[in-house]
Formats: C-alpha cells, sequence, structure tokens
C-alpha cells in the first residue's frame, strides 16, 4: 500500500500561475546564494557598464549593507523600472545565445536581489542632465526620482533575505560573510587589471576600514595582469610564477603560473578565467591538476592564474545559474591546451626552485633571541675566494681531525680550472654527510640533495627514452575479458589508440565486452580489468584518461629513486660538479619526483645577515 504523502493534496491537483514576486524570490535562491553572489552579481553590472572605477562597501559580512560604486555608463531614468524587470537586459538581444562577451546576461540579478531585500537604484547616465533613483522592497518598486550623483551608478542592497528570513539562518558568521565577498573582489579584479577595485568594510558606520584595494594598471595586457597579481596573491607568488602563451586550435591560454616547490596545502591560489569570466570547472580544474602531476605529491596543489580565451561559439557559458561552469565544444582540446602549456612553460624554467625555498631555510635559521650586536674588529680576507671571517675546515693533517666522525667532516675540494662560480648553481666546495652538495655562486651559495637531484635527473631520463623508443608491451597468455555497458564499451574503445602508445591493447569482443590483449611490460603483473575500470572511470569523468600514462611514470619514478646515488657515498669533485652541470641542463631539476626542492640558494648578503654583518 502507498503511503500518503502529506504535502500533495488527496484532491484533485489544481495548477496556477505563481505570483510575479514568488518568482522572483524563488528564482533569487539560485542566483543569490548568499551576500558573495550578490556582490559578483553587482561588481559583473559594473564592469559591464565600462566602469574604471569601482567601490563595494558592506556592513555586518553584507546582511545589513551592500553598496557597489560605479564610474560607467549610467542607466536612463526611463530604464530603471525595465532594468528591474526579469530577463530584462542591455547584454543581448536574445537572437545567439551562444554569441556572449560580457558577464551578464539573464537579466535576473537585480530583480532576484530587490525580491529578496530592500534595493536602491541611484543613476546619472552619460550625457544626462540629472540622476534618478529607484527604490524596490520585497519585490514592490517605487515610483523614480530625481537624485543627486556626478556620475555611474550606486547600488544599494539592504537587509538582504529580510523578505525570505528562513535564509539567513543558513549564512555563516559575518566574518566568515566578509571573507567569502573579499574572494570574489579579489577574483574579479584578476579578470580587469586595468580597472581600479576598492573593498570598505562600514561596520558601525562612519568611513570605514579598506579590506582590499588594487590600483588600475597601466602598460601591455601581460605586464598589467603580472602588477595585478601582484597585488592580489601576493609579491612572492608573482616572483616564483612564470608566464603563459600558447596557443591550439584557435584556444589561446596565458597568465602564470607558479613553480611547483611553490605550492599550496588547499586548491586555494587557483584563478580560472574563460573569456574574462571567472570559473570553477572541473574540466579545467583537472587539467590544471594533471599538468603538475608529475611535480607534486598528492596533498600539496599547484598555484596559478588561467586565463583561456576562445570564440564564444565554442564554448557554452549558460550552464549553471550562477555562470560558475562552461561547456567546450572540444573539451580535450581545451584540456590538452593547459596540460602541454603549462609542462612547456615549467620545462622551459630549466632547474628553477621557488625563492620560498631559501626564505624558510633563512627563517629556520634564525636565532631565537635577535639582539643588536657590536663587533670590535672584523677577520682580515684570506684571499679572493674566502670571505671575510672565513675559517677554513680541517684538513687531514690537522690534529684532532682524525678523531672526527665521518659523517662531520668537511672535505676539502679543489676545484678544477674549467669549473667556475660563474655558472648557475656554481662550482662544488664540499660534500657534506655524504647526501649534500655544498656549491659556492658568484654571490651566495647553493646546498644540493645529492640523492633528490639524482633521482629527478634519472627520472627525466627514463621518461625521455620511453618517448623516443616507445612503450614496450607484453601480451597475456590468456586475454582478459572485461564485461561492461555497450555504452561504456564505446568510449572505451575510442581511445585504444591512444591506449595502445602506453603498452595497452584493447580490442572488442561482442556485446558489451572488451578484451585487454596487452598491457605495458614495465607494470610486471598487472591488474589488467581494475586498470581498465579506473580508465573507464576516469574518460567518463574527463573526457580522456592519463591513468596508462600515470601509473608507467609511477613506476619509472621508483626505478630512478632506486637508481640514483644512494645517500651514504662520498662524491668526488668532478661528480659532484657534473651532477650540478646536469641539474642546469634538466628541465623540472628544481624539484624531486615528490615536489620536493633538490636546492637552496642562498645570497651572500642574507647569509652575511644572520651573523650581523649589515
Amino acid at each position: 500500500m502507498q503511503a500518503v504523502r502529506p504535502n500533495i493534496s488527496q484532491n484533485q491537483p489544481v495548477i496556477r500561475q505563481l505570483d510575479e514576486t514568488v518568482i522572483n524570490r524563488i528564482a533569487a535562491g539560485e542566483v543569490v546564494e548568499r551576500p558573495a553572489s550578490a556582490v559578483k552579481e553587482l561588481v559583473e553590472n559594473a564592469v559591464d557598464a565600462g566602469a574604471t572605477r569601482i567601490t563595494v562597501e558592506i556592513a555586518d559580512g553584507g546582511k545589513s549593507l551592500i553598496r557597489v560604486i560605479d564610474n560607467g555608463c549610467g542607466i536612463a531614468a526611463a530604464d530603471l523600472p525595465l532594468a528591474l524587470s526579469r530577463h530584462a537586459t542591455s547584454k543581448i538581444d536574445g537572437s545567439d545565445l551562444l554569441n556572449i562577451r560580457s558577464f551578464g546576461f539573464r537579466g535576473e540579478a537585480l530583480p532576484s536581489l530587490g525580491a529578496v531585500g530592500r534595493l536602491t537604484i541611484t543613476s546619472r547616465a552619460s550625457g544626462a542632465a540629472e540622476a534618478a533613483v529607484l527604490t524596490v522592497t520585497g519585490g514592490t518598486l517605487a515610483p523614480v526620482r530625481p537624485a543627486a550623483l556626478n556620475e555611474g551608478t550606486v547600488v544599494e542592497l539592504r537587509d538582504l533575505f529580510y523578505a525570505t528570513p528562513a535564509r539567513l539562518k543558513f549564512l555563516r558568521t559575518d566574518r566568515a560573510e566578509v571573507q567569502a565577498i573579499g574572494a570574489v573582489v579579489r577574483q574579479l579584479s584578476l579578470a580587469e587589471p586595468f580597472i581600479s577595485f576598492t573593498l570598505r568594510d562600514v561596520t558601525g558606520g562612519g568611513e570605514g576600514r579598506v579590506t582590499f584595494r588594487a590600483d588600475a594598471e597601466q602598460g601591455e595586457l601581460l605586464d598589467a595582469l603580472h602588477g595585478r597579481v601582484a597585488q592580489v596573491l601576493g609579491r612572492e607568488f608573482a616572483a616564483n610564477a612564470i608566464p603563459l602563451d600558447a596557443e591550439r586550435e584557435g584556444l589561446h591560454l596565458t597568465g602564470f603560473a607558479a613553480l611547483p616547490t611553490y605550492s599550496r596545502g588547499a586548491a586555494v591560489a587557483q584563478f580560472l578565467f574563460v573569456n574574462g569570466r571567472p570559473v570553477r570547472d572541473k574540466l579545467l580544474v583537472g587539467a590544471l591538476r594533471g599538468a603538475y602531476s608529475d611535480f607534486l605529491s598528492r596533498d600539496r596543489h599547484p598555484a596559478a592564474v588561467l586565463f583561456i580565451d576562445v570564440d564564444p561559439q565554442r564554448v557554452d557559458v549558460n550552464v549553471h545559474p550562477a555562470k560558475s561552469e562552461v561547456r567546450f565544444r572540444e573539451p580535450g582540446v581545451a584540456r590538452g591546451l593547459i596540460v602541454s602549456g603549462l609542462r612547456h612553460a615549467l620545462a622551459d624554467a630549466g632547474h628553477r626552485a621557488s625563492t620560498t625555498v631559501a626564505s624558510a631555510t633563512l627563517g629556520a635559521m634564525q636565532p631565537e633571541v635577535v639582539e643588536p650586536r657590536v663587533y670590535q674588529m672584523d677577520r682580515p680576507s684570506l684571499g679572493p675566494s674566502y670571505g671575510a671571517g672565513h675559517v677554513p675546515a680541517p684538513v687531514p693533517d690537522t690534529p684532532g681531525f682524525a678523531e672526527m666522525p665521518v659523517s662531520a667532516r668537511v672535505e676539502p675540494v679543489v676545484p678544477e680550472q674549467a669549473v667556475t662560480a660563474d655558472l648557475p648553481l656554481g662550482a662544488a666546495r664540499a660534500h657534506l654527510h655524504e647526501n649534500y652538495i655544498v656549491a659556492q655562486t658568484r654571490d651566495g651559495m647553493v646546498i644540493v640533495d645529492a640523492h633528490a637531484a639524482h633521482e629527478r635527473l634519472v627520472y627525466e631520463r627514463l621518461k625521455r627514452q620511453m618517448a623516443e623508443n616507445g612503450v614496450a608491451s607484453q601480451a597475456l597468455l590468456i586475454p582478459e575479458i572485461v564485461e561492461m555497458s555497450a555504452e561504456d564499451a564505446a568510449r572505451l574503445l575510442e581511445q585504444a589508440e591512444g591506449l595502445a602508445a602506453f603498452g595497452l591493447v584493447i580490442e572488442p569482443f561482442g556485446g558489451g565486452a572488451v578484451a585487454v590483449r596487452e598491457t605495458p611490460a614495465i607494470l610486471g603483473q598487472c591488474n589488467a580489468r581494475a586498470m581498465v575500470l579506473d580508465i573507464l572511470d576516469e574518460i567518463a569523468d574527463m573526457g580522456q584518461s592519463a591513468r596508462v600514462q600515470d601509473r608507467l611514470e609511477a613506476v619509472l619514478s621508483r626505478v630512478a629513486c632506486h637508481g640514483s646515488v644512494r645517500t651514504g657515498r662520498r662524491l668526488q669533485a668532478d661528480e659532484m660538479n657534473a651532477l650540478l652541470r646536469e641539474m642546469e641542463a634538466t628541465p623540472h631539476s628544481g624539484q624531486c619526483n615528490h615536489g620536493r626542492p633538490t636546492y637552496v640558494e642562498l645570497k651572500l648578503a642574507d647569509i652575511e645577515r644572520l651573523f650581523g654583518r649589515t
């Protein structure tokens, strides 16, 4: 017996037209999730209006007040009531929903905000004699009145969700909402480096305090973006980011990506834009993660600001009410552009490691109590290859050298004539604890983890050999038959050629089954069925799979680890210098296979500060 549903009448249901106010409140639930959503919609409208200065003022986390001030083109007094009507917009004419070149286009934001709060719009259109103001409270419009305003538009939203009080219970604390609003303004400021943004918290009244400010940048787009990145994400990120400029089949990728050694513990520094629109698309996020998969461990996340420009006809932005997702006509091209563009840029960075490695090292070396020190005199210089105050390391004929533990000895290294400190990683001077190479550079020193560095070098050599010679496969004595649906089998067989390049050979076996004929030889005994199903899941989620390649590279990484120089083996001077030179010539040698740095570079000025010599 079917249970009675309490929310459905037992009488014949009647279809009725909902009131316009109710419709707007329902729609507002999709468009305006929290105060940050309202700020996003209003700031995007200001950008679309051609503003060059945008100021956002909030109070109580945006719950009691959100005010957005811009110097854009404004709205004519006669058009203000229409602007508060649903699906009324100046962005498109409705003839082509794919040719969208603005942030907004649905005409839902303002009526949605007016339906759930107290909204006031004051605007002066370009060339108009005076400004006008319109107020809407809970969906009810007041008459348009004259107002005083020099230029642009001021949109003031008070008492958000007062008309739908149940929504207020789902909001977080004022502090959390302020952080969310700050994140939205920062993200939009990255998309528009030529616009000045100011975020001010006016809780308690008065002028309030500025919590974020980014002045408009000048010059070429990439230079302006670099300056804006430094303002928003910090100069440390800008100093450790490499520029991107790649193109593939009509898609253009620009932006900045941080070095692998400048990674984060969470995906909080990933900003993706499609035609200038901030998006959080799983295809693009997955591609970004895949590009760094060979350089970071699973608990670390890359940092990047990426812009993809594409013909609007080839991407659909009308997928999600918040417009945070997009759908590419050729998703494989977009993913391939990000992966290849990032990997080429990281390869061009060579052996470079982030400056944060040296900063962390210097921080660890700082004394606990730092007091001003006064020196009576400095030791005189002992020669051109020694700095002031240098004490020579013990040599074998020095009394007490024989009693020193082997791991603590600093073996003197006589540099060869051909090896100079002018090279990027300098000339080897010592080998400490049978693992760490100390090299002297022109303006400092480098400490190299020999095992980690050699592991990366061997790994890159193995990958290069695999790319040049192909992946050897081994035929299974009895083919593995994997049952699946006909749709899944067709989807998997579309990737058969790409999988065969990595040594995995599959064939149709009738119905919804596929036969695994060969597997990569380097994997040895492997569960072919589990691997095929994992590949199928990844194809269903991302459109293509890198599962086999990832497993092959994981094996190569283990081989490289076992084949690299072991800790405890003492290296000679020529071996150390050869390792340094190969690091300089090998891409990605600044980090090991797990994303850890392979060397630390310390500038002489920083070292002298540690000893109070500056």
